[in-house]
């Protein structure tokens, strides 16, 4: 990599920023935290760009996906080196280059502008009288700029959509209880709504309950949208639920869910030249989670750091999660739905067996919304591991490369611990925090900083 001083530099500038305005509380308006977060960004973009290295996924599989699209080939099936998720970035890549613009550009454009959408949503999600300092600490992201700017990785896009559900779905209600209520006329409300009864109910309940129902289906599409991008949003749908207050909300959102995934499947024959009979089959490659591992935790401890196609490991490690997730839903039931999801990302983190460095960018914008006591030294860990890989790394021939990956593989076990301690284990409930939801690191800076 050509420019990695000069992006550690920028992405060391946006850690000491956070951490200086989680200090002094700043509260910058809406317009500098956008500057910021831009400037950084474009800046990242271009240096990668020209950069002699790029990455290999964002060249061999990425690429060919857009260009499958240009030449009416089904992307999953039709790409060199094969697209793993719905067709619905590959549309947005081939459009990019018919346009004719410059793929190291392009490719990155996509995820860069995902990146900065999150930026206000991020302040939204966290609402309160902190919403502009956590959408600023979002914008100085370092891991942030990484996945989105240098390896110009989809998360951004399918987080975007994801957090706009969030947002969307718990209206303009105190961000601390969405969903709670102390009116006992809406209390009624929710509660007869929920029993699913007929015609007059549902007349009673207007207006207010076609705005929910409304909110519950715009949040649903936003979510569909969010696994258009790629498969892993789904751990995000019961967050989005909770959110919303009745059974029949939820019941409209979940079913909404469903509307994009299916628009984009079905539509291949027409947009990308997909047979029907070749449906069945970009189901099965969609669903097939490919047995890599070695690259994280203790699935890199077991194979020594390399990548490994190991099926055993894999499928412990799916299971393990599987019960993981069981496990940390019950204990976060009460949570606000925000927490929970933080909590369900973050537990994902610590059992998975396979992960990318892409991956850490999944739990950031609620960590960041809601810090936990240990969020910050979660996220500079994260950071610095995934900074190694992308800028450090990058700098050697193959074979040292290959040295370099088997050390960086196995020391992210260190993180492990850190991950689950930033995990909200304050906020099981909607009771009064025990680790208030806007609690961050206490820097100790001189007076004069």
């Amino acid at each position: 990599m050509d420019y990695a001083i000069l992006t550690g530099l920028v992405l060391v500038s946006g850690v000491v920023l956070a951490l200086v305005a989680q200090w002094r509380g700043w509260r910058p308006s809406l317009l500098v935290v956008l500057a910021v977060g831009i400037g950084f960004r474009v800046l990242i973009m271009v240096t990668s760009a020209i950069d002699t290295w790029q990455p290999v996924d964002f060249m061999e599989s990425f690429k060919p996906a857009g260009e499958a699209i240009l030449n009416r080939e089904d992307p999953v099936l039709g790409s060199e080196g094969g697209w793993h998720f719905l067709p619905t970035i590959p549309y947005v890549y081939g459009l990019l280059l018919w346009l004719g613009i410059p793929w190291e550009i392009g490719g990155r454009l996509v995820t860069v502008v995902a990146d900065i959408a999150l930026i206000p949503l991020v302040g939204k999600l966290a609402g309160g009288s902190k919403a502009s300092l956590r959408a600023f600490q979002y914008a100085c992201n370092p891991l942030a700029m990484l996945v989105a700017a240098v390896h110009g990785q989809v998360e951004p896009v399918a987080l975007a959509f994801g957090v706009a559900a969030f947002v969307v779905a718990r209206g303009p209600g105190a961000p601390d209880r969405p969903g709670i209520t102390n009116d006992p006329v809406a209390l009624v409300r929710q509660r007869v709504s929920a029993l699913g009864l007929g015609g007059a109910v549902r007349q009673a309940l207007a207006p207010g309950e076609r705005a929910t129902l409304r909110r519950a289906l715009l949040a649903g599409l936003l979510m569909g949208l969010a696994l258009c991008a790629k498969s892993w949003p789904i751990w995000l749908i019961p967050g989005m639920l909770l959110l919303l207050p009745t059974f029949r909300a939820r019941a409209v959102a979940f079913v909404a869910t469903g509307v994009a995934p299916v628009f984009f499947l079905v539509t291949l024959p027409v947009f990308a030249g997909t047979s029907l009979s070749q449906i069945p089959e970009v189901i099965h490659v969609i669903q097939d989670i490919r047995p890599i591992v070695g690259e994280w935790g203790y699935s890199a401890i077991m194979v020594g750091g390399d990548w490994t196609l190991s099926p055993e490991i894999a499928t412990f490690g799916t299971r393990l999660i599987y019960v993981t997730m069981l496990v940390v839903a019950f204990l976060w039931r009460r949570a606000d739905p925000v927490d929970l999801t933080t909590a369900l990302l973050l537990a994902f983190m610590v059992v998975t067996p396979r992960l990318g460095a892409q991956y850490l960018l999944w739990f950031m914008p609620f960590l960041v919304a809601r810090p936990t006591r240990f969020a910050w030294p979660a996220i500079i860990g994260v950071s610095l591991w995934a900074g190694y890989g992308y800028l450090y790394m990058t700098q050697f021939d193959t074979n040292t490369w290959w040295a370099l990956h088997s050390v960086w593989a196995q020391c992210s076990i260190v993180l492990l611990p850190i991950l689950a301690l930033a995990m909200p284990w304050g906020r099981r409930a909607f009771t009064t925090p025990v680790e208030p939801p806007d609690a961050g690191p206490r820097v100790p800076l001189p007076a004069s900083a």
